[in-house]
């Protein structure tokens, strides 16, 4: 899915915010160093890194880390220009991700975990607002800014990554060769990859970022049910 969470990008917690900052994909591969500076917030740890390309600041769901620490952040997303209004400090460029090795509900575990997606069959939700993953997204236009029902399978999940929830939901509707099979939900409630569940939320349709980063879908602020 060329969408993410970072991700990212995304309504902001009271903790962490932004003023319109600009959001790069997700970079491919870890990012390794040694932790110079940690910096506790209520949310999130931000952290000084030491890495083999120089100096540079990340962010991930708190943890206890300490200083002279190696660490390896996974799912990365960069961020410019990013404002804390926590620290009252604005970043130049900041990493936001997930430290590898984080057990799934321990402090710092906004880790991406993803299924097999392979015979996804999922009955339609039931409903005046019900539609399939395939309907939201041909759909957008029409559905821009409404409410929508969707059940689905979570295939891909990142927790707490800039004060919210990231899944990909699939149903078995659409096609991967025109990217109508799969959708990003952002919620506040928790769950995990394999578990089908029934989203209600809000359609945004052809959300730009900037810095060439945009949704063609996605359906924010939702609820899960099982």
């Amino acid at each position: 899915m060329k969408t993410l969470l970072a991700i990212c990008i995304f309504s902001l917690a009271p903790f962490v915010s932004a003023s319109a900052p600009a959001a790069a994909p997700p970079v491919s591969t870890g990012v390794s160093g040694e932790v110079l500076e940690a910096k506790d917030v209520e949310s999130y740890t931000y952290l000084r890194l030491k890495t083999k390309d120089g100096e540079t600041w990340a962010a991930v769901s708190r943890a206890p880390v300490k200083i002279g620490a190696r660490v390896t952040l996974e799912n990365v997303t960069v961020m410019k220009d990013f404002e804390s209004r926590s620290l009252k400090q604005t970043f130049p460029t900041i990493l936001f991700g997930s430290l590898a090795g984080a057990a799934a509900g321990q402090p710092g575990a906004a880790t991406a975990r993803v299924a097999d997606t392979a015979d996804i069959k999922v009955p339609k939700a039931g409903g005046p607002n019900a539609r399939t993953v395939e309907e939201i997204v041909t759909k957008r236009a029409e559905l821009k800014d409404k409410p929508v029902l969707v059940r689905g399978r979570i295939v891909k999940y990142n927790a707490a990554i800039m004060g919210k929830n990231w899944i990909h939901l699939r149903d078995g509707s659409g096609s991967a060769a025109n990217d109508t099979n799969d959708l990003t939900v952002t919620t506040a409630s928790q769950a995990k990859v394999g578990d089908v569940v029934t989203v209600k939320g809000i359609v945004r349709a052809d959300k730009d970022f900037g810095s060439g980063y945009s949704y063609k879908v996605l359906v924010e602020d939702a609820t899960l049910q099982p």
